[in-house]
């Protein structure tokens, strides 16, 4: 497996430390670096700002939400990057949730699958600038059908570096992740679990089989989001894991309708993201963290001293579809090496 390191969302302003960290993950040879987008920080600028202080390691967003940009505002995010990198990008893109889609961007959320392939289809005639970018889809028409009827296909002004920018899809579940093996170069899995391997496997191989994909497992990129926190104490490590997974598994999203919920309770943890998700939605936060056990964090994420975490990588997570593992954290650094070593086989 390559290793990543992600920045991650920002809370109330820019994390710490990240320059730091990417200058030791950049000489320490970690192949890749993220960043992540909600409804605050976006993606690309602190990719193109973070980034420009390194030289080699390869940058991707972890992901960039499609509901937040069009398609050609985000080919040319991609394009533009990726000259100014020597062509070091990786789009990572997700259709995102019903709450952010409609409540943040004020745009629909139906029928993110059928939206998503007609967002990937536009990037890619815009990279492979063969000629002026038309299309008509049921979410896309490019022109735009309406409006003064003055529009016309238009051509990139800019020659892309490269034709074939990366483009991987952050999907959880399994039509999700069947659709990323057809019609991407990637899959971006939140809340991996190796115990799930055998699942997404089946996912990944239904999409690869459809007629027309564009990969096969051999060249496929599986870049795997795992948080880790590093730590002499198992239960205090897992402590500053917990408030993230209430969060997701309780209060992203309604009832019924949480894609990280059912993430978890295909692991077996269904009655406990149903404790979580109604303590959460009840304004009872703290709750909801002390009501998710240590196990349900190390089923996703590497948490303890550094010979546990290095025997879980070895024995749990190198035998999965995984071929990145981004480190969702930045071990100590007498532990660093050890556990980048692990990863790397």
């Amino acid at each position: 497996m390559k290793v990543g390191f992600q920045a991650g969302y920002w809370g109330s302003g820019p994390p710490a430390k990240v320059e730091q960290r990417l200058h030791e993950a950049e000489a320490l040879g970690v192949d890749s670096f993220w960043t992540a987008e909600a409804y605050g920080s976006d993606a690309f600028t602190p990719l193109a700002w973070w980034g420009a202080r390194t030289s080699r390691i390869r940058l991707g967003t972890s992901v960039a939400q499609i509901s937040a940009r069009t398609p050609t505002a985000t080919a040319m995010a991609a394009l533009t990057l990726d000259h100014l990198s020597g062509g070091r990008v990786m789009l990572g893109l997700g259709a995102s949730g019903p709450q952010v889609v409609e409540g943040w961007y004020g745009q629909p959320y139906p029928r993110p699958l059928e939206r998503t392939r007609e967002y990937v289809e536009i990037l890619r005639s815009v990279w492979e600038r063969r000629e002026p970018v038309t299309y008509e889809g049921r979410h896309y028409r490019l022109p735009h059908p309406g409006g003064t009827g003055l529009g016309k296909p238009l051509r990139s002004t800019v020659h892309p570096l490269r034709p074939d920018i990366p483009v991987l899809l952050g999907a959880e579940g399994p039509k999700n992740v069947a659709l990323a093996a057809e019609i991407a170069d990637g899959w971006i899995p939140l809340w991996f679990s190796p115990r799930s391997d055998a699942f997404y496997r089946d996912a990944l191989h239904e999409g690869f089989t459809r007629p027309g994909a564009r990969r096969g497992p051999e060249d496929f990129e599986v870049a795997a989001v795992c948080p880790i926190v590093e730590h002499d104490d198992v239960e205090v490590a897992a402590r500053k894991i917990k408030p993230m997974i209430a969060l997701y598994a309780g209060g992203m999203g309604a009832k019924g309708a949480n894609f990280h919920t059912e993430v978890f309770a295909r692991m077996g943890w269904g009655e406990v993201c149903a404790e979580i998700q109604d303590l959460y939605l009840a304004g009872r936060k703290e709750a909801a963290v002390e009501a998710v056990p240590t196990a349900m964090v190390e089923d996703v994420a590497l948490v303890g001293p550094v010979d546990k975490i290095c025997e879980e990588i070895a024995r749990a997570w190198r035998p999965t579809c995984v071929t990145t593992m981004i480190l969702a954290g930045w071990p100590r650094s007498e532990a660093r090496g050890r556990i980048l070593e692990a990863v790397r086989g």
